[in-house]
Parts: C-alpha cells; sequence; structure tokens
C-alpha cells in the first residue's frame, strides 16, 4: 500500500519539477469577485500590490489604506488586487457577495477583488504558490493582509508582513519608486 502512495507522491514531484515556473504575475488568472475571469495579463505594465484580506480581522481597518495607496497612484499606473481569504482563524465571510458589500459599503473599495482564495500551503491560488517559491518561507503569508509588490515587468518586488500598514514609509517608498521605474 504504501510504494504506490510514495510512487505517486514522487511522480507529482517530478512533474511539478519539470513543469515550467512562471516568470510573471502577468501569467496568472484568478476569478472576480463577480466570478468572471481576471487575467493578470490586463495589468501588464502596472505596478501591483497583491494583498490577502479578510472582513473580519484585527488588520481589517487597512482597507481604508489600500484604497487610499490606490487613489494616490492609480494615475501612475497602480493597482491593489485584494484575495478574500479565510486562511487564518475564518476571518471571511463565506460568500462573495457579502464580501464585496462589506468591502464596498464599509470601507468604499474600489480596486478589484477576487474570488475568495487559499493564500497558504499545497491548495493555494497558483500566483501564491508563484511568490512562495519566488521569494522563499519568510516571505509567505503568516496572516491577513500580508502585501506582495509587482513590478512592471510582472516580477515580484517585496513583500510586506500584515503588520506593516500600506501607508507605512516601506510600502509607499517601494510603490513610488516602482511607478517610477520604466515598463
Amino acid at each position: 500500500m504504501l510504494k504506490p502512495i510514495l510512487a505517486a507522491a514522487i511522480a507529482s514531484v517530478a512533474l511539478i519539477a519539470a513543469s515550467p515556473m512562471p516568470q510573471s504575475a502577468y501569467q496568472f488568472t484568478m476569478k472576480t469577485i463577480d466570478g468572471k475571469p481576471m487575467p493578470f495579463a490586463q495589468y501588464k505594465g502596472k505596478v501591483l500590490l497583491v494583498v490577502n484580506t479578510a472582513s473580519f480581522c484585527g488588520f481589517t481597518p487597512q482597507y481604508e489604506g489600500l484604497q487610499k495607496l490606490q487613489d494616490s497612484y492609480k494615475a501612475r499606473g497602480f493597482t491593489v488586487i485584494g484575495v478574500p481569504s479565510g486562511d487564518f482563524g475564518g476571518q471571511e465571510y463565506a460568500e462573495a457577495g457579502e464580501i464585496k458589500t462589506f468591502c464596498e459599503s464599509k470601507f468604499g473599495i474600489k480596486f478589484p477583488l477576487t474570488e475568495k482564495s487559499v493564500v497558504t500551503g499545497d491548495k493555494a491560488a497558483p500566483i501564491y504558490r508563484w511568490a512562495a517559491a519566488s521569494m522563499g518561507a519568510d516571505n509567505v503569508p503568516k496572516w491577513n493582509f500580508h502585501k506582495y509588490l509587482v513590478g512592471r515587468d510582472g516580477k515580484l518586488i517585496a513583500a510586506f508582513p500584515s503588520k506593516i500598514t500600506p501607508t507605512s514609509p516601506e510600502v509607499t517608498a517601494a510603490v513610488e519608486k516602482a511607478v517610477a521605474a520604466k515598463g
């Protein structure tokens, strides 16, 4: 019994190892909060801040800072992408409509939101698995409101843990530098 399981596991690892690693965030597609395809290729040439979010977290007030960042840098080719997740303490609504209504009514969110997604482990959304492989275990989400900054070339620039707010000097300086760079 153990031999077939072990053989299957080895084959899976070999298949993953043989698969080419995506080189850009623009190679991924998620679904919007409304269930429509959301190819990241539509943001090609823009700077992205990809953030796993949650509605019932101590960090939820960061939505305000995320929208402020979006408003401040949108005209310069910047977009926040919120990725609702219940990975940490189940702190997200179950239904997409509830998430969308909460974000829009409570925080006036206008930046794109994806469908609720897993952001850690083997079942994480592909973009999160790519980010973990690219940036290493020290830079994976350990709680809600972890932030990945993606440059105009689609490559990861930085990761910011939950405690670093969207309007902190670290984040704003990195966004400023990224939007100033030519794509």
